[in-house]
């Protein structure tokens, strides 16, 4: 019983079969084949292997991009090894495919062609429910900026509250609310105040450090958000 569960546990943990897409021309240790940028290479060990070298030569590459049909194959593969390749732009390995087999892929494929119209109407309707999501969220937002800044122009308001709460930005909680929401609102025009009313961009690209441009604006930021705050015509 305990050698079981130790044998689940371990397989719950364990992590995907990584092949790379190579950069440069290299060499299979195991079999000695020249092996030129673009093609596949296994890490087993020390070892530097080629697909067929590695029992990978059965497999079938399946490029990113199709959610479904990779998601099916994977399900559907007793092998699926997770195929990478190192970005130097962004200096980390990007997931590029996968690998699996043909049988697995042909099986996916054939699900894919019977149900692609009802994919296809359920992503329009998740389309209107996330464009409806987006308004409202623009909304509340626009709606605590201008109650935390009624002097506010609307329409840069509307502008920072849409590029705060655009989707996967990551600038805003989606299910915020109340103090947080405030607390949000407010980060949000500072951040507004400082990219578009002060020099601060200008002072980056002069290479001045971030902190330092910070504090040579802080004085200009803190007057405009005085005057957001009062209220219209008070000043």
């Amino acid at each position: 019983m305990e050698a079981h569960q130790s044998e689940t546990e371990s397989s719950s943990k364990s992590k995907d079969l990584v092949v790379f897409e190579i950069l440069r021309d290299s060499k299979c240790t195991g079999c000695g084949k020249v092996l030129c940028m673009g093609e596949f290479l296994f890490l087993d060990g020390e070892q530097a292997l080629c697909l067929s070298c590695a029992d990978f030569d059965h497999l079938e590459y399946l490029p990113r991009g199709d959610a479904a049909l990779t998601r099916r194959a994977k399900k559907y593969s007793g092998l699926s090894p997770v195929v990478v390749r190192f970005s130097r732009s962004r200096g980390r390995y990007e997931r590029q495919g996968i690998l699996v087999e043909v049988s697995a892929l042909e099986r996916a494929a054939e699900e894919c062609q019977a149900d692609a119209q009802t994919r296809a109407a359920r992503s329009r309707r998740d389309d209107v429910r996330r464009r409806e999501q987006d308004r409202d969220l623009v909304a509340r937002m626009t709606q605590a900026i201008l109650e935390l800044f009624p002097s506010c122009p609307p329409e840069e308001a509307q502008a920072i509250a849409a590029h705060t709460a655009a989707r996967g930005s990551g600038r805003v909680g989606r299910t915020s609310a109340g103090r947080a929401f405030e607390l949000e609102a407010l980060t949000a025009v500072v951040a507004a105040i400082r990219h578009n009313h002060t020099r601060y961009d200008q002072l980056l690209m002069r290479g001045w450090s971030r902190i330092d441009a910070r504090d040579a604006v802080r004085d200009v930021i803190e007057r405009i958000i005085e005057s957001w705050r009062s209220p219209p015509g008070r000043l």
